[in-house]
């Protein structure tokens, strides 16, 4: 599991982009608080190195899967204490339910910044779950 901001990264298959080449079903880690998004430090080598023969091959779009074998590898984020299957309400109620269970650990330890930290946390990730909803209901109202 990887950390950033404070908040824990979540684990997800996406699309990174390297000088003008997109690699899709990359295995990634980001933070839904401070929106940090790396490689998964895992295949991060593998990633690296088919980026570079990508680009110096001028490929615009290339599929990780078909060059790196990610899937078979239970272990990949077994380590994170959220993985993203495409529900973000999903991911985001559980890292709320984390930090709240965090918060109540700062409090029992009268841990004052790290309470705070925590409080702001809390308010990101509420205010991203609120737009994501209200963003969803306008859609599907169309």
């Amino acid at each position: 599991m990887g950390f950033c901001c404070g908040a824990s990264m979540v684990g997800a298959i996406g699309t990174m982009r390297h000088h003008q080449t997109y690699i899709t079903n990359v295995p990634l880690l980001y933070c839904p608080v401070c929106h940090q998004v790396t490689v998964h430090p895992k295949v991060e080598e593998e990633f690296d190195l088919l980026a570079e023969f990508a680009h110096s091959d001028g490929a615009v779009n290339v599929d990780f899967r078909e060059y790196v074998d990610a899937e078979n590898r239970e272990d990949l984020f077994e380590n994170c204490s959220s993985v993203d299957h495409g529900d973000l309400v999903e991911v985001l109620r559980a890292q709320i339910d984390i930090a709240l269970d965090l918060l109540s650990v700062a409090k029992q330890l009268g841990d004052k910044a790290w309470e705070q930290e925590l409080i702001n946390r809390l308010a990101v990730l509420s205010e991203r779950l609120r737009k994501w909803r209200r963003k969803n209901v306008s859609t599907q109202g169309r």
